[in-house]
């Protein structure tokens, strides 16, 4: 059913930051850096395509409920739209559209041969029983299935959906089209076309990235300490990887709380949610905080891997870490991005830090074109390949331009995407 109208904001109440004003501002600021044509960035402030639609549910009282779903196609000029699709009641049209935009650039850094796109529907997933949330992702297949496919639109799971929700979802479009057709999402589990190590990419990526950046900044890893806001699908494995790396992870969090522990947490003993929903905080630990003061701990790194908008302007000068990997998507506004800016602390963007996730879904997407599926070694290598790659790139444009990390990765992607469109030209 549809979310009730959100409530109007008065003089005295700053208005929080929308996605979509988060992508384009940054799309300008890496747009000033650059020699760009004026009709090409007109052209990426806006999506292709939004679809709404109207999803009806059958509950098991027997009642019919109706949500509204969305599907935000940003850019299709380096391939197939791409982005995934996330049951929560906070989905909104202006969100989908600024989420789609950040994976077009997302895609453009890492110089996958993919544009743009993002969905989901108004929904609290934990108001529906697993027979309904079938129902549903059934049914917003179908309503979806004219703008999507393998070569069209490639949906993947987001907060709200997992890989048993796109096996629904492929499973439904197979149906209608007469064939099965694997390639029509990604993120599926590995019996039905999907990847090995797609669930644990982003956050694999993240550590990679964390890696990266400790080392570029001269400091031992041994002797880094990390919190890690969300010990989720992206949170955990970084925070599990950068253990083992030898990193002091001594915060994190779930939806209800933060543990704390100066000596540093033993993160393969803490139950992430996909473990044990929201189990963090039942875990023994010396301290237990809110998640705005792990946010606002003394660490040299912080990871938002929860959900976006949560450094802003009101606390980012609270803020006590030396380096920020942006786990989640959108997690700095870019009032806070301005801060951190003036404050020399460097902001890893999440268009390339929890790039993983999109890439592994490209590796999944030529497995099941090729018919032939890949180990986790290989994938796993790749990955690393890949994101060390994507890394260069962007630590090539700070040195050379003096920029902040943000505006380097969107100078990246800008460049990419902006030659691709100008190459293929307006038509007609």
């Amino acid at each position: 059913m549809a979310s009730a109208a959100p409530p109007t904001a008065t003089d005295d109440e700053p208005t929080e930051e929308t996605a979509l004003e988060t992508a384009r501002r940054q799309l300008e600021r890496a747009a000033a850096h650059l020699d760009v044509d004026p009709g090409v960035i007109e052209r990426l402030r806006h999506p292709n395509q939004v679809h709404r639609v109207s999803v009806p549910l059958e509950r098991d009282d027997g009642s019919t409920a109706v949500y509204t779903g969305y599907r935000a196609q940003h850019d299709s000029v380096r391939g197939p739209y791409k982005g995934g699709l996330r049951f929560h009641p906070g989905v909104t049209e202006a969100e989908c559209i600024g989420l789609s935009m950040w994976m077009t650039w997302k895609c453009a850094v890492m110089d996958l041969p993919f544009g743009g796109g993002k969905g989901g529907i108004v929904v609290d997933p934990k108001d529906l029983s697993t027979d309904e949330k079938e129902r549903l992702t059934r049914r917003f297949a179908e309503e979806l299935r004219p703008f999507i496919g393998p070569t069209k639109d490639i949906p993947a799971p987001d907060m709200g959906t997992d890989a048993q929700t796109m096996a629904w979802f492929m499973d439904a479009y197979s149906m209608q089209e007469g064939e099965t057709t694997p390639g029509v999402v990604t993120g599926k589990p590995p019996v039905v076309g999907g990847s090995k190590g797609r669930d644990t990419a982003p956050g694999r990526s993240v550590a990679i990235i964390a890696r990266e950046a400790i080392d570029y900044l001269d400091w031992d890893i041994e002797d880094t300490t990390v919190a890690v806001q969300g010990f989720g699908s992206v949170g955990a494995p970084a925070a599990r990887l950068l253990d083992d790396e030898g990193a002091t992870v001594v915060a994190v969090s779930d939806v209800n709380g933060a543990i704390y522990d100066p000596d540093g947490l033993d993160t393969r003993d803490v139950p992430t949610h996909e473990e044990e929903p929201e189990a963090v905080m039942k875990y023994d630990a010396p301290r237990k905080l809110s998640n705005e003061e792990l946010l606002e701990l003394d660490v040299d790194v912080l990871i938002p891997a929860a959900v976006g908008n949560v450094l802003t302007a009101e606390n980012a000068r609270d803020v006590q870490a030396n380096l920020i990997v942006e786990g989640a998507n959108g997690p700095t506004t870019s009032a806070a991005g301005e801060i951190f800016e003036a404050r020399e602390i460097p902001v890893v963007p999440d268009i390339l830090a929890n790039a993983g996730g999109v890439t592994v879904s490209y590796f999944e997407w030529l497995q099941d074109l090729n018919h032939r599926s890949w180990s986790l070694e290989r994938v796993h290598d790749e990955l690393e390949t890949e994101m060390l790659r994507a890394w260069n790139a962007v630590r090539e444009r700070v040195e050379e331009h003096d920029v902040t990390w943000r505006d380097a990765a969107y100078m990246v992607a800008l460049e990419r995407v902006s030659e691709a469109h100008e190459h293929r030209g307006l038509w007609p």
